[in-house]
């Protein structure tokens, strides 16, 4: 399929959904940046200022590395395009609505199919506290057992319950799933989990034994990354941000 760019024009915008464009761009190129895509498949997400059954996707067709913050399609939960005219995944429809319905106050959910974390979904023992970067993440991982989304009538209600009050989610034998209350937020908790899951690959790849850290080290690092009054990751996007604007200074566009 190819797909010609047809831009939402952004001084049609207001301010909030502007500025969350282009966070939603930057989140996409940042995806790219660090090798957490897949041809134009998966798919991020951002509810639109002042709303609660609207959001921002990619353009089904795109690579990440393409996608400009005029090129996010508005979509509502019925799955009407409101701004913009590309097809959208529907795959990606259907698991962003889950969670931004059962969820409220999540308005980023990122979704993967990353070599390292379709392998420790397809692991019984899920993620193990193997490193400090497993720790952190630890407190807030539910797991969802794979169904086809597109064909599973009752996916949507499932992949909510499952998700619960927690962050991430590992998609068994599918993938990896963040949100967050914040781009920041969002990509923070992602991050960790892909760091946590690559970490875990190469340990058991070496076929040697491996040790655990203490209980209490692991609960600490726990109680670290759960989700507080203030969403995590806010002094990294500074950061992130600047690598974005000179790496890909087109995402505003």
């Amino acid at each position: 399929m190819s797909v010609v760019s047809s831009s939402t024009h952004l001084r049609d915008c207001g301010a909030e959904e502007r500025r969350l464009r282009e966070e939603l761009a930057a989140l996409y190129r940042l995806f790219h940046h660090y090798g957490w895509t897949d041809l134009i498949d998966t798919h991020l997400s951002a509810r639109v200022p002042g709303t609660q059954d609207q959001y921002l996707i990619n353009p089904y067709g795109l690579m990440f590395e393409e996608i400009r913050a005029s090129d996010l399609i508005r979509v509502d939960f019925n799955g009407k395009v409101l701004a913009g005219d590309h097809p959208f995944n529907r795959a990606g429809h259907l698991i962003h609505t889950a969670v931004l319905k059962a969820r409220p106050e999540i308005d980023f959910v990122l979704h993967s199919h990353t070599r390292a974390g379709v392998a420790v979904s397809a692991m019984a023992c899920g993620v193990l506290p193997l490193s400090q970067h497993a720790g952190i993440v630890l407190g807030t991982v539910a797991y969802h057992d794979y169904q086809q989304v597109t064909r599973a009538e009752d996916e949507c209600e499932l992949l909510g319950r499952d998700l619960g009050d927690n962050y991430l989610m590992v998609l068994r034998n599918h993938g990896l799933l963040a949100c967050g209350r914040t781009a920041a937020e969002a990509f923070f908790y992602h991050y960790f989990l892909e760091m946590a899951c690559k970490i875990q690959v190469d340990v058991l790849a070496a076929g040697k034994d491996y040790v655990l850290p203490a209980g209490e080290a692991v609960a600490g690092l726990k109680a670290g990354g759960l989700p507080g009054d203030d969403p995590h990751g806010e002094n990294y996007w500074p950061a992130l941000m600047r690598l974005v604007e000179r790496r890909y200074p087109d995402y505003r566009d």
